[in-house]
Protein backbone atom coordinates (compact mmCIF):
# COMPACT_ATOMS: atom_id res chain seq x y z
CA UNK A 1 0.00 0.00 0.00
CA UNK A 2 2.86 2.66 0.61
CA UNK A 3 4.18 2.42 -2.71
CA UNK A 4 1.08 2.35 -4.07
CA UNK A 5 0.37 5.50 -2.18
CA UNK A 6 3.67 6.93 -3.48
CA UNK A 7 3.20 6.53 -7.20
CA UNK A 8 -0.48 7.34 -6.95
CA UNK A 9 0.25 11.15 -4.83
CA UNK A 10 2.58 11.96 -7.94
CA UNK A 11 1.08 10.78 -10.63
CA UNK A 12 -2.14 13.11 -9.19
CA UNK A 13 0.45 15.94 -8.27
CA UNK A 14 2.00 16.16 -11.90
CA UNK A 15 -1.27 17.68 -13.05
CA UNK A 16 -0.47 20.92 -10.65
CA UNK A 17 2.22 21.99 -13.42
CA UNK A 18 -0.44 22.38 -16.50
CA UNK A 19 -2.98 23.15 -13.81
CA UNK A 20 -0.96 26.16 -12.78
CA UNK A 21 0.42 27.56 -16.34
CA UNK A 22 -3.37 27.47 -17.48
CA UNK A 23 -4.47 29.38 -14.40
CA UNK A 24 -1.73 32.04 -14.82
CA UNK A 25 -3.43 32.89 -18.03
CA UNK A 26 -5.98 34.78 -15.49
CA UNK A 27 -4.58 36.20 -12.87
CA UNK A 28 -0.50 36.92 -11.98
CA UNK A 29 1.75 35.15 -10.02
CA UNK A 30 1.54 36.37 -5.93
CA UNK A 31 -2.31 37.39 -6.26
CA UNK A 32 -2.67 33.49 -7.69
CA UNK A 33 -0.57 31.94 -4.71
CA UNK A 34 -2.05 34.38 -2.11
CA UNK A 35 -5.85 33.38 -2.79
CA UNK A 36 -4.75 29.59 -3.37
CA UNK A 37 -2.86 29.53 -0.03
CA UNK A 38 -5.17 31.47 2.12
CA UNK A 39 -8.86 29.32 1.07
CA UNK A 40 -6.91 26.33 1.54
CA UNK A 41 -5.66 27.03 4.80
CA UNK A 42 -8.67 27.86 6.02
CA UNK A 43 -10.27 24.69 4.66
CA UNK A 44 -7.51 22.79 6.35
CA UNK A 45 -7.28 23.85 9.93
CA UNK A 46 -11.62 24.13 9.82
CA UNK A 47 -11.32 20.14 8.58
CA UNK A 48 -8.92 19.78 11.53
CA UNK A 49 -11.00 21.76 14.44
CA UNK A 50 -14.12 19.63 13.50
CA UNK A 51 -12.82 16.42 12.97
CA UNK A 52 -9.48 15.73 14.35
CA UNK A 53 -9.17 18.46 17.60
CA UNK A 54 -7.21 16.94 19.81
CA UNK A 55 -4.53 17.93 16.81
CA UNK A 56 -5.75 21.25 16.59
CA UNK A 57 -2.92 22.79 19.12
CA UNK A 58 0.60 24.95 18.78
CA UNK A 59 2.93 24.81 21.07
CA UNK A 60 5.57 27.66 21.80
CA UNK A 61 8.45 26.23 20.73
CA UNK A 62 6.75 25.25 17.37
CA UNK A 63 5.98 29.02 16.51
CA UNK A 64 9.35 29.59 14.60
CA UNK A 65 9.42 26.03 13.02
CA UNK A 66 5.99 26.71 11.68
CA UNK A 67 6.70 30.55 10.47
CA UNK A 68 9.86 29.11 8.01
CA UNK A 69 7.62 26.62 6.45
CA UNK A 70 5.37 29.09 5.94
CA UNK A 71 8.08 31.38 4.29
CA UNK A 72 9.90 29.12 2.77
CA UNK A 73 7.82 25.73 1.18
CA UNK A 74 4.34 28.14 0.70
CA UNK A 75 5.35 31.66 -0.08
CA UNK A 76 8.54 31.52 -1.40
CA UNK A 77 8.06 28.39 -3.45
CA UNK A 78 4.85 29.35 -5.17
CA UNK A 79 5.84 32.87 -5.83
CA UNK A 80 9.05 31.91 -7.51
CA UNK A 81 7.42 28.81 -9.12
CA UNK A 82 4.41 30.60 -10.16
CA UNK A 83 6.92 33.18 -12.04
CA UNK A 84 8.91 30.81 -13.60
CA UNK A 85 5.88 28.85 -15.15
CA UNK A 86 4.95 31.71 -17.27
CA UNK A 87 8.06 31.15 -19.12
CA UNK A 88 8.82 27.61 -19.18
CA UNK A 89 6.71 24.73 -20.46
CA UNK A 90 4.68 22.62 -17.56
CA UNK A 91 6.91 19.68 -18.10
CA UNK A 92 10.56 21.59 -18.17
CA UNK A 93 9.17 23.26 -15.18
CA UNK A 94 8.39 19.78 -13.43
CA UNK A 95 11.92 18.61 -14.43
CA UNK A 96 13.87 21.12 -12.70
CA UNK A 97 11.92 20.08 -9.80
CA UNK A 98 13.44 16.76 -10.27
CA UNK A 99 16.37 19.23 -8.27
CA UNK A 100 14.88 17.85 -4.97
CA UNK A 101 16.29 14.78 -4.34
CA UNK A 102 20.30 15.92 -4.30
CA UNK A 103 19.17 19.02 -2.57
CA UNK A 104 16.96 16.85 0.10
CA UNK A 105 20.20 14.42 0.79
CA UNK A 106 22.36 17.71 1.20
CA UNK A 107 19.54 19.34 3.85
CA UNK A 108 18.71 16.10 5.90
CA UNK A 109 22.46 15.11 6.42
CA UNK A 110 22.67 18.53 8.41
CA UNK A 111 19.15 18.22 9.54
CA UNK A 112 19.31 14.67 10.75
CA UNK A 113 22.67 13.95 10.63
CA UNK A 114 22.14 11.14 7.70
CA UNK A 115 25.22 9.76 6.25
CA UNK A 116 27.24 11.01 3.45
CA UNK A 117 29.54 8.16 1.98
CA UNK A 118 31.26 8.66 -1.51
CA UNK A 119 28.47 6.11 -3.19
CA UNK A 120 25.82 9.61 -2.08
CA UNK A 121 28.58 11.86 -3.19
CA UNK A 122 28.96 9.90 -6.52
CA UNK A 123 25.26 9.95 -7.04
CA UNK A 124 24.71 13.65 -6.43
CA UNK A 125 27.63 14.52 -8.81
CA UNK A 126 26.38 11.85 -11.45
CA UNK A 127 22.34 13.87 -10.99
CA UNK A 128 23.58 17.55 -11.16
CA UNK A 129 25.75 16.78 -14.52
CA UNK A 130 22.09 15.29 -15.82
CA UNK A 131 20.45 18.38 -15.78
CA UNK A 132 23.12 20.24 -18.11
CA UNK A 133 21.40 19.47 -21.29
CA UNK A 134 17.79 20.49 -20.51
CA UNK A 135 19.00 23.88 -18.59
CA UNK A 136 21.06 24.41 -21.92
CA UNK A 137 18.36 23.92 -24.72
CA UNK A 138 16.12 27.30 -23.89
CA UNK A 139 12.88 27.76 -25.66
CA UNK A 140 12.24 31.82 -27.39
CA UNK A 141 10.45 32.75 -24.48
CA UNK A 142 13.06 32.25 -22.04
CA UNK A 143 15.25 34.18 -23.93
CA UNK A 144 12.86 37.40 -23.53
CA UNK A 145 13.42 37.47 -19.85
CA UNK A 146 16.99 37.09 -19.96
CA UNK A 147 19.71 35.21 -17.31
CA UNK A 148 23.17 34.50 -16.29
CA UNK A 149 25.55 32.16 -18.21
CA UNK A 150 22.97 29.39 -19.64
CA UNK A 151 20.27 29.91 -16.86
CA UNK A 152 17.27 31.65 -17.86
CA UNK A 153 16.15 33.94 -14.79
CA UNK A 154 13.01 31.57 -15.27
CA UNK A 155 14.59 28.57 -14.82
CA UNK A 156 16.83 30.73 -11.79
CA UNK A 157 13.09 30.94 -10.36
CA UNK A 158 12.71 27.57 -10.51
CA UNK A 159 15.55 26.28 -9.29
CA UNK A 160 14.96 28.62 -6.09
CA UNK A 161 11.88 27.52 -5.59
CA UNK A 162 12.88 23.79 -5.55
CA UNK A 163 15.37 24.74 -2.55
CA UNK A 164 12.93 26.21 -0.65
CA UNK A 165 10.32 23.60 -1.04
CA UNK A 166 12.59 21.15 -0.16
CA UNK A 167 13.98 22.89 2.54
CA UNK A 168 10.31 23.16 3.80
CA UNK A 169 9.78 19.52 3.70
CA UNK A 170 12.31 19.03 6.11
CA UNK A 171 10.87 20.93 8.31
CA UNK A 172 7.44 19.81 7.93
CA UNK A 173 9.15 16.37 9.07
CA UNK A 174 11.36 17.98 11.87
CA UNK A 175 7.64 19.29 12.98
CA UNK A 176 6.74 15.32 12.91
CA UNK A 177 9.16 13.69 14.07
CA UNK A 178 10.33 15.61 16.56
CA UNK A 179 8.15 18.50 17.28
CA UNK A 180 4.74 15.97 17.62
CA UNK A 181 2.10 18.13 15.18
CA UNK A 182 0.07 16.65 12.81
CA UNK A 183 0.97 16.90 8.83
CA UNK A 184 -2.37 18.39 8.80
CA UNK A 185 -2.28 20.93 11.14
CA UNK A 186 1.19 21.91 10.18
CA UNK A 187 -0.30 22.49 6.88
CA UNK A 188 -2.82 24.59 7.33
CA UNK A 189 -1.37 27.22 9.40
CA UNK A 190 1.91 26.90 7.12
CA UNK A 191 -1.01 27.67 4.00
CA UNK A 192 -2.86 30.23 5.85
CA UNK A 193 -0.27 31.91 6.46
CA UNK A 194 2.64 32.05 3.86
CA UNK A 195 -0.70 33.03 1.70
CA UNK A 196 -0.94 35.88 3.14
CA UNK A 197 2.40 37.35 2.61
CA UNK A 198 1.55 36.28 -0.81
CA UNK A 199 -1.76 38.41 -1.14
CA UNK A 200 0.52 41.52 1.03
CA UNK A 201 3.25 41.45 -1.44
CA UNK A 202 0.37 40.94 -4.87
CA UNK A 203 -1.22 44.38 -3.40
CA UNK A 204 2.41 46.27 -3.26
CA UNK A 205 3.87 44.97 -6.35
CA UNK A 206 1.00 43.89 -9.13
CA UNK A 207 -1.76 46.12 -11.03
CA UNK A 208 -4.78 46.52 -8.55
CA UNK A 209 -5.13 49.44 -9.91
CA UNK A 210 -8.99 48.74 -11.10
CA UNK A 211 -9.30 46.26 -8.01
CA UNK A 212 -7.95 42.07 -7.72
CA UNK A 213 -5.96 41.28 -10.54
CA UNK A 214 -8.41 38.55 -12.36
CA UNK A 215 -8.77 38.24 -15.96
CA UNK A 216 -11.60 35.96 -16.41
CA UNK A 217 -12.80 34.88 -12.98
CA UNK A 218 -14.67 31.53 -14.32
CA UNK A 219 -11.08 30.24 -15.45
CA UNK A 220 -9.32 31.94 -12.35
CA UNK A 221 -11.11 30.39 -9.71
CA UNK A 222 -11.62 27.07 -11.36
CA UNK A 223 -8.12 26.73 -11.82
CA UNK A 224 -8.13 27.60 -7.67
CA UNK A 225 -10.29 24.95 -6.79
CA UNK A 226 -8.87 22.18 -9.08
CA UNK A 227 -4.90 22.98 -7.66
CA UNK A 228 -6.39 23.08 -3.99
CA UNK A 229 -8.30 19.97 -3.99
CA UNK A 230 -5.28 18.02 -5.85
CA UNK A 231 -2.44 19.54 -4.33
CA UNK A 232 -3.43 21.62 -1.30
CA UNK A 233 -6.03 18.68 0.13
CA UNK A 234 -5.02 15.79 -1.05
CA UNK A 235 -1.15 15.69 -2.10
CA UNK A 236 0.26 17.65 0.12
CA UNK A 237 -1.00 16.03 3.52
CA UNK A 238 -0.57 12.35 1.90
CA UNK A 239 3.09 13.33 0.85
CA UNK A 240 3.34 14.70 5.02
CA UNK A 241 1.88 11.13 5.95
CA UNK A 242 4.20 9.24 3.12
CA UNK A 243 7.46 11.81 5.34
CA UNK A 244 6.37 9.98 8.43
CA UNK A 245 6.94 6.22 6.69
CA UNK A 246 9.65 6.85 4.27
CA UNK A 247 13.03 8.92 4.18
CA UNK A 248 12.95 12.56 2.20
CA UNK A 249 15.27 11.28 -0.31
CA UNK A 250 13.52 7.77 -0.84
CA UNK A 251 10.22 10.29 -1.74
CA UNK A 252 12.41 12.47 -3.86
CA UNK A 253 13.40 9.48 -5.58
CA UNK A 254 10.16 8.39 -6.15
CA UNK A 255 9.26 11.92 -7.28
CA UNK A 256 11.38 11.68 -10.11
CA UNK A 257 8.56 9.90 -12.51
CA UNK A 258 6.50 13.42 -11.69
CA UNK A 259 8.52 14.96 -14.86
CA UNK A 260 7.00 12.17 -16.90
CA UNK A 261 3.63 12.64 -15.75
CA UNK A 262 3.79 16.65 -16.01
CA UNK A 263 4.96 16.16 -19.76
CA UNK A 264 1.86 13.77 -20.35
CA UNK A 265 -0.83 16.03 -18.47
CA UNK A 266 1.37 19.04 -20.34
CA UNK A 267 0.85 17.77 -23.94
CA UNK A 268 -2.96 16.72 -23.40
CA UNK A 269 -3.90 19.78 -21.71
CA UNK A 270 -2.05 22.08 -23.18
CA UNK A 271 -0.29 21.05 -26.49
CA UNK A 272 2.85 21.22 -25.43
CA UNK A 273 5.83 18.90 -26.34
CA UNK A 274 9.33 17.51 -24.98
CA UNK A 275 12.07 16.59 -27.31
CA UNK A 276 14.89 13.65 -26.76
CA UNK A 277 17.54 15.72 -24.81
CA UNK A 278 14.59 15.58 -21.99
CA UNK A 279 14.54 12.03 -21.72
CA UNK A 280 18.49 11.91 -21.82
CA UNK A 281 18.34 13.54 -18.86
CA UNK A 282 16.12 12.04 -17.20
CA UNK A 283 17.90 8.92 -17.41
CA UNK A 284 21.39 10.37 -16.30
CA UNK A 285 19.58 11.85 -13.22
CA UNK A 286 17.98 8.05 -12.47
CA UNK A 287 21.33 6.67 -12.57
CA UNK A 288 22.86 9.49 -9.65
CA UNK A 289 19.52 8.55 -7.90
CA UNK A 290 19.49 5.35 -7.83
CA UNK A 291 23.31 5.33 -6.29
CA UNK A 292 21.54 7.42 -3.74
CA UNK A 293 18.73 5.30 -3.04
CA UNK A 294 21.19 2.18 -2.85
CA UNK A 295 23.04 3.86 -0.16
CA UNK A 296 20.03 4.73 1.79
CA UNK A 297 19.05 0.66 1.63
CA UNK A 298 22.59 -0.13 2.87
CA UNK A 299 22.37 2.68 5.55
CA UNK A 300 19.90 1.67 7.05
CA UNK A 301 17.20 4.76 6.55
CA UNK A 302 15.01 2.53 4.55
CA UNK A 303 13.57 0.25 7.37
CA UNK A 304 10.15 -1.09 5.42
CA UNK A 305 10.49 -4.61 4.97
CA UNK A 306 9.34 -4.57 1.58
CA UNK A 307 11.97 -1.86 0.35
CA UNK A 308 14.62 -4.69 1.70
CA UNK A 309 13.26 -7.43 -0.07
CA UNK A 310 13.16 -5.03 -3.12
CA UNK A 311 17.28 -4.76 -2.31
CA UNK A 312 18.40 -7.81 -1.30
CA UNK A 313 16.85 -9.35 -4.88
CA UNK A 314 18.88 -6.25 -6.74
CA UNK A 315 21.88 -7.77 -5.18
Amino acid sequence: MGLFAIFLTFFIWSTSFPLGKATLEHSPPLFLTGVRMMIAGVIILTLVFFFRKKDFKVKKKQLLPLFLLSISSIYLTNALEFWGLQYLTAAKACFIYSLSPFMTALLSYFQFKEKMTAKKWLGLLVGFFGFVPVLIAQSGIEELVGGVFFLSWAEIALIGATLTSVYGWVLLRKLGKEEGISPLMANGISMLVGGVFAFIHSTLVENWSEGPPIVGAGGFFKGIFLMIVISNLICCNLYGWLLKQFTATFLSFAGLTTPLFAAFFGYVLLGESVDSIFFLSLGIIAVGLWLVYNEELRLGYMAKPVLKRLYTQSK
